[in-house]
């Protein structure tokens, strides 16, 4: 393991150690002062969000995207925050600080015995979501991380999520499709942070008037299972309160080739999350290129327009 990776792991384990720890009030504004120092410094992820800031907003003025940049770090490290203190968490507590409208798109689902795929963007806490639908509805799910570096932070990530209720697979290895598959033909459910791809197999979509590449998966799985799909939006009301919304279901188009229905389901998700990340840009979390055009090596006058921060680390992809 090298020097860096060492680094990484030993910060991500002082986290869930000493975070978990601490009074709440400390450490929320411990997460609020690291946030307002990362904001501060301009880095790369910063500069990043307030370009995606700008498509979702974009008649915003500069002062207007540095005030969402501002608050969508915190609301970052809140979600960090929380993380490392949720296995700490009762299920009264859980019960308390989620609220999930229009519920009954997955309790129908699930009454009804057939598979349901939840796909949520990056917004807000989507563990603490989950959280939620294991203590509250008392209902297991599976879902995908990808591999980290190094090995170990991948382990403490997997058990992390097993220990709050969730079956975790590895994105890597091929495997993981199939698993899914088997887990909704069963009746089970599947969860997925399905907002970003950038692999050549991603589906094109127009989110908020450009080209993104989303992931084909949750279309794919629904079509072969004639699973539910459901998209997903979270937010953060005023502390400790986090809201959800369950969309009503992305249907199979009756008509068309696989791409061609996978391209339409896709599309109607990303409709759905930019409903979701208009309504709450601070809560948005994409410290990432995104748009296609962002890709781009070079701009005309030949500097290159790649820039990128982190992302939420251990998220589920397919």
């Amino acid at each position: 393991m090298s020097p860096r990776d060492r680094l990484t792991d030993g910060l991500y384990g002082l986290g869930w150690g000493a975070v978990r720890k601490l009074p709440e009030p400390v450490a929320a504004r411990l997460g609020r002062t690291i946030a307002d120092i990362a904001w501060k410094r301009r880095g790369k992820g910063v500069l990043r969000l307030e370009s995606n800031l700008a498509r979702v907003v974009p008649d915003a003025p500069p002062e207007r995207l540095a005030e969402l940049s501002k608050a969508g770090m915190r609301s970052y490290m809140r979600y960090w925050m929380e993380s490392f203190r949720l296995p700490s968490w009762t299920a009264e507590r859980v019960r308390e600080n989620v609220v999930i409208h229009d519920v009954r798109h997955l309790t129908d689902g699930l009454a009804a015995g057939r598979g349901v795929i939840l796909a949520l963007p990056h917004l807000a806490n989507w563990d603490l979501a989950g959280v939620w639908v294991t203590r509250t509805l008392n209902t297991p799910f599976t879902t995908v991380a990808e591999r980290l570096r190094p090995e170990s932070l991948y382990d403490r990530f997997v058990a992390y999520r097993e220990s709050l209720g969730m079956e975790v697979l590895p994105h890597s290895g091929g495997s993981a499709f199939g698993t899914l598959a088997r887990r909704l033909r069963a009746g089970g459910l599947v969860c997925l942070v399905a907002d970003r791809d950038l692999s050549a197999s991603g589906v094109e979509v127009t989110y908020f008037g450009e080209t993104a590449r989303m992931p084909a998966g949750p279309a794919m799985l629904a079509q072969q299972t004639g699973a539910l799909l459901l998209p997903v939006t979270l937010w953060y009301d005023e502390a400790p309160v986090m809201h959800g919304r369950v969309h009503p279901p992305v249907e199979v188009p009756r008509s068309g080739t696989r791409a061609e229905k996978t391209s339409s389901m896709t599309q109607a998700l990303a409709d759905a999350y930019a409903t979701g990340i208009a309504e709450h840009p601070e809560d948005w979390h994409m410290l990432q290129r995104l748009w296609l055009s962002d890709l781009e090596p070079r701009t005309a006058g030949g500097e290159s327009r790649a820039a990128g921060g982190g992302t939420r680390a251990g998220e589920g992809r397919t």
